[in-house]
């Protein structure tokens, strides 16, 4: 094979459509822009999503969906969760266990609102500092 003998593979290339060549050639006179208009006349465009001036859907529908402000993967807890729970060492498994995350949850942290009535320790989950006093006050520990 040669450098000369390389040719695009059949069908992967167009012409050009040539217009304003007279009327046989179907694009001649306006060049297939119809008559009038925005559209028809050279550097006539509007912006994408523009509706004539109606308000645009992406205007007239509500936000919904992901809300960048807060991680999807990270959930905050109240202490009063842990009271829910009958085992002493407490686990990210162990929250999906009793369906209090998600299983895909990557980030968990507990705070403290309400109050701990048994002593817990807590493995691989952060705690806030208040947190850390109440447990560590029952004789518990984080890990």
């Amino acid at each position: 094979m040669h450098l000369n003998e390389i040719s695009p593979g059949k069908g992967s290339k167009k012409q050009k459509i040539r217009v304003g060549r007279g009327i046989g050639s179907n694009f001649g006179k306006t060049c297939g822009r119809g008559h009038k208009g925005q559209k028809s006349r050279s550097g006539g465009f509007h912006k994408t999503g523009f509706e004539g001036g109606q308000m645009p859907i992406q205007r007239r529908l509500p936000k919904r969906g992901f809300v960048s402000s807060t991680n999807a993967n990270s959930v905050k807890l109240r202490v009063s969760v842990l009271n829910i729970i009958q085992e002493d060492v407490i686990s990210a498994e162990t929250l999906v266990k009793y369906n209090l995350v998600s299983a895909k949850t990557k980030n968990i942290r507990f705070y403290k609102s309400g109050n701990l009535d048994k002593k817990i320790t807590i493995e691989g989950i952060k705690a806030s500092l208040g947190v850390k006093k109440m447990i560590e006050s029952y004789g518990g520990n984080i890990l």
